[in-house]
């Protein structure tokens, strides 16, 4: 924190609002929803950036965890919230672009949010037990298309956006893997290692500890690029599959909030990115800068929850 004050006092040029900003201001603390249990990858993001934002407010930015539902009951929690400027969600993962697809929600996430920024864009891996039996993408499929249901994958829930993504790749693939639902992605993590599913898809904070231990191997990445941190894994894209299924994070208030107060917002979490808090953040993640302005943000999150709701009706 104090690291980051002195680099704000070093570059005046940095901190200087926009006049756009100025018109609205927060009279208390802001609440962050973030719909996970402490501790998970959203939970980190959403501490992490908070942090980094905190010197540029005039009142406290407060995280409060609200897990449960995949993140729909944190968004449900917002989507009916006050839309004046004091409460925002961090958005963009299976809340927003996948369980909407999957079932009924108590809140519509292309109408009831407006969108003010995007901090990440996270590829999602294709990862099996190291030193097991399939070595590379190919085999696995050839395994899953010469046995329908023979090969199972793990998911973090049923509508999560890892088993959205499976449901691509199997469509892209003309294969059918059986589903096996965990209760988040740590577990279904252990239960490759342990060999008790063949496959999954994995965020890279769930997966790295156990990639560096030689536990887990990675196949693919679902994502537009190949990812900084594994320079080496294809993407599915380049394998053939045209499957992209990244997790985003960024924050959201409910839709009815004002064009000033998601300037003020945006504005500040925008500088808040080049703190040197944020950046330790995403080299260790191994991830690129993953900023997007509001709207963008609404129509990458929009364009993914279409591409599974529509694979859903081929299903």
């Amino acid at each position: 924190m104090h690291l980051f004050r002195r680099t704000l006092l070093a570059a005046p040029a940095l901190i200087a609002m926009p006049a756009r900003a100025q018109s609205w201001v927060p009279t208390r603390s802001i609440q962050l929803i973030a719909g996970f249990a402490p501790g998970g990858g959203s939970d980190i993001i959403a501490r992490t950036i908070a942090e980094a934002a905190a010197p540029l407010y005039p009142v406290p930015l407060v995280v409060i965890n609200r897990p449960g539902a995949g993140g729909a009951l944190a968004a449900e929690q917002v989507a009916r919230a006050a839309p004046d400027g004091h409460t925002l969600l961090l958005a963009g993962g299976s809340e927003s672009t996948s369980l909407p697809a999957h079932r009924p929600l108590p809140y519509d996430p292309k109408r009831d949010f407006r969108s003010v920024i995007r901090l990440t864009r996270n590829g999602q891996f294709v990862v099996v037990k190291a030193g097991g039996r399939f070595p590379t993408m190919q085999a696995l499929l050839a395994a899953a298309r010469e046995r329908p249901e023979a090969v199972t994958h793990a998911s973090a829930g049923v509508g999560s956006l890892v088993h959205s993504a499976f449901l691509l790749l199997s469509q892209a693939a003309g294969v059918q893997m059986l589903h096996v639902p965990f209760n988040g992605g740590g577990p279904s993590m252990q239960a490759i290692v342990a060999g008790q599913v063949d496959c999954g898809i994995a965020a890279p904070e769930e997966m790295r500890g156990l990639v560096d231990g030689g536990e887990l191997a990675v196949l693919a990445v679902a994502s537009a690029e190949r990812a900084l941190a594994y320079p080496a894994v294809p993407t599915l894209r380049e394998l053939g599959f045209d499957v992209i299924a990244e997790n985003m994070k960024g924050w959201v208030g409910p839709a009815g909030l004002t064009e000033a107060m998601a300037a003020y917002h945006h504005d500040r979490f925008r500088q808040a990115i080049a703190a040197p808090a944020w950046q330790r953040f995403l080299e260790r993640a191994g991830e690129a800068d993953g900023y997007a302005d509001g709207a963008a943000f609404q129509r990458s999150m929009d364009a993914l929850l279409d591409r599974i709701a529509l694979a859903l009706r081929r299903a």
